[in-house]
């Protein structure tokens, strides 16, 4: 059910939706990542919605300016929201772009619901098929790394956005140019959240297996994936992942990082239009 600004899902949270460009284009449902909301896509949306698509972004739940319940923070629930959302709107013919965590919730959208809705996919810096290190995946982040990631969270989550956000959008590196700005919106961003969905959501986007739900994915789907990712290597998801997938264009991106929709916007708009029309 739709109200004002808001989807009600089964279970009564509220997902916060904003709709731009002519309601009779072709829809693009944008799915974010983590810790940030659906203002992390509006590079794209802006692009598309002056190119004739109905672009929409919702705030995951737990994020942003939706409701902040304590439970429900998994990739089943997050997908469902979507599900909640692609209804609510009665969205067909709709390509589904999903970054980080938000490709995890694409590709567990399309396996729990199907594609009768959907034409397309894109999987941008994407979690699929797994982040963590398992016996399937031995090369895959350390159990470690993500455990500490909750306890910086839960220890100062403020200072934990500031130390993090170099590595996302890879102001670290030699010659960069960091974005007072950019660094500043996703602090703000993450700030919005609230601190359980943040925890659990670390869960969600690390150790969630999504491999039978990448091989559901049986619309053509776009694998945007920079080789530089520091957050999400490529090497054991992007790659891994574009293998798996039953009609898959793989673009790599050299030397971006985990944040290129914000630092490649460019490069990323035109990729998503010429996908779009293909």
């Amino acid at each position: 059910m739709m109200n004002g600004s808001h989807v009600t899902t089964k279970d009564g949270v509220q997902i916060h939706v904003k709709e731009w460009g002519p309601h009779t284009g072709q829809p693009v449902v944008f799915s974010h990542g983590w810790p940030l909301s659906g203002d992390a896509f509006e590079d794209q949306m802006v692009f598309l919605a002056r190119h004739g698509y109905r672009v929409i972004a919702h705030d995951r739940r737990g994020h942003g300016r939706s409701s902040q319940p304590g439970f429900g923070n998994d990739m089943d629930h997050y997908a469902d929201d979507l599900a909640a959302v692609a209804e609510a709107l009665d969205l067909k013919n709709a390509v589904h772009v999903g970054h980080s965590t938000g490709g995890g919730e694409v590709a567990r959208y399309i396996g729990r619901h199907g594609v009768s809705r959907v034409a397309k996919a894109a999987l941008i810096g994407a979690v699929t098929p797994i982040m963590a290190k398992t016996a399937w995946n031995p090369d895959g982040v350390p159990l470690e790394v993500f455990d500490g990631i909750r306890a910086g969270v839960l220890a100062d989550r403020s200072q934990w956005f500031k130390d993090f956000t170099p590595v996302f959008y890879g102001y670290n590196r030699p010659g960069a140019k960091p974005s007072q700005g950019v660094m500043d919106s996703f602090w703000m961003q993450g700030m919005q959240a609230g601190l359980l969905a943040l925890h659990d959501c670390v869960k969600a986007f690390s150790e969630t297996d999504l491999r039978e739900d990448l091989r559901k994915m049986i619309v053509p789907t776009l694998v945007l994936h920079g080789d530089d990712d520091q957050v999400v290597p490529f090497e054991t998801t992007g790659k891994v992942a574009a293998a798996m997938l039953p009609k898959v264009t793989l673009k790599v991106v050299a030397g971006a990082p985990h944040g290129l929709c914000t630092t490649h916007k460019d490069l990323v708009n035109e990729e998503l239009l010429a996908f779009l029309k293909s």
